[in-house]
């Protein structure tokens, strides 16, 4: 027979059990919570930030892309400088050396943010969503060349489907714009490139780094630091200054508000990422990032009122697809 001594242990250890198990219960419903919280916040911040740049470059007709790029990362720079200032978040000095060895790759940064304000001008929302697919293409053919890296059949497959629908969507685009498919077309090598270049140029920065390590945060005021001057010399190239000077639009406060605004979501992309990354992985942030291509192109038809034709949105439906098997494919590749 158990004593009192014994039965009072037991009910001890019940009791120990009993909030033992609610702690890992609430634990997971934070976690949970955690990751759907960074998951939308990533998801409104990319849609709204392609979103709000079509607006500025075509329903306020701004025939200046290098100048809103330009903008938008001093406002970056001024509130990661900020922050860092503050003790909030930690970034690493911005030292001659590791500016040489970043330059590269905040070359075709910049050339990847121009070209894209470039086409977004041209070319709807949904057609811009389905042509970035081309990037993945060239990726994975540079992955295979530059770092010996073998795909799948699914893979492959994926990407061929994601060619098929980029090219009927094209042919079936009554808005078709040759100079924004060609922006487009030059946005898609110069994203799979920086992609590739930040890959071997990471290793050599952490080397270089104070810490040894090159943090997001890092990395983001490094690239909007060298972009701007960069952003100054286009600006001149492209004769944007003259324009500058003429256009109404800048002396507008609510046109101000909103590419003030556009800054803010292009910081909040870098911020909402990263969160939802650490509280997920690389898998499910690459699979929701194919997903969320699905709302956007249809908030980008309906808000800009797209002519499309029931084979164009087929093209485009098609597209997202491809893009979402992809995705699948190489989260199985990866496991």
């Amino acid at each position: 027979m158990k004593n009192v001594g014994d039965e009072e242990a037991d009910v001890e250890s019940g009791r120990f059990d009993k909030v033992r198990e609610s702690n890992s219960k609430t634990s997971r419903i934070k976690v949970n919570n955690q990751a759907l919280l960074s998951g939308l916040a990533y998801c409104l911040s990319s849609c709204s930030m392609i979103l709000v740049n079509k607006y500025v470059l075509s329903s306020y007709d701004f025939n200046a892309g290098i100048s809103l790029m330009l903008y938008q990362n001093f406002v970056s720079v001024l509130i990661v400088s900020s922050l860092s200032i503050l003790g909030v978040i930690s970034t690493e000095p911005l030292t001659w050396r590791l500016i040489k060895v970043w330059l590269p790759v905040n070359f075709i940064f910049v050339g990847m943010l121009v070209t894209s304000m470039f086409s977004l001008r041209y070319i709807n929302v949904a057609m811009v969503t389905v042509l970035k697919n081309f990037t993945n293409v060239i990726t994975a053919v540079g992955e295979m060349y530059l770092f010996n890296k073998h795909h799948d059949n699914r893979v492959w497959a994926s990407l061929f489907l994601m060619i098929i629908s980029a090219i009927s969507g094209g042919i079936t685009d009554l808005a078709f714009n040759a100079v924004g498919y060609t922006w487009q077309i030059i946005n898609c090598f110069l994203t799979a490139s920086y992609s590739l270049t930040l890959r071997r140029v990471m290793d050599t920065a952490k080397q270089v780094t104070k810490s040894g390590n090159l943090n997001e945060f890092s990395m983001v005021l490094l690239n909007n630091t060298l972009s701007l001057p960069l952003g100054l010399v286009l600006i001149f190239v492209f004769n944007e200054v003259d324009y500058l000077y003429s256009t109404p639009l800048l002396r507008m406060p609510t046109f101000w508000v909103v590419i003030t605004f556009s800054g803010f979501l292009g910081l909040a992309i870098s911020f909402t990422s990263m969160w939802f990354l650490h509280q997920t992985g690389a898998t499910t942030y690459s699979l929701v990032g194919s997903l969320n291509k699905i709302p956007l192109s249809v908030a980008g038809i309906v808000l800009f009122h797209v002519p499309t034709s029931l084979e164009n949105s087929a093209s485009i439906l098609f597209g997202l697809i491809a893009g979402v098997f992809f995705a699948r494919a190489k989260i199985k590749e990866r496991t």
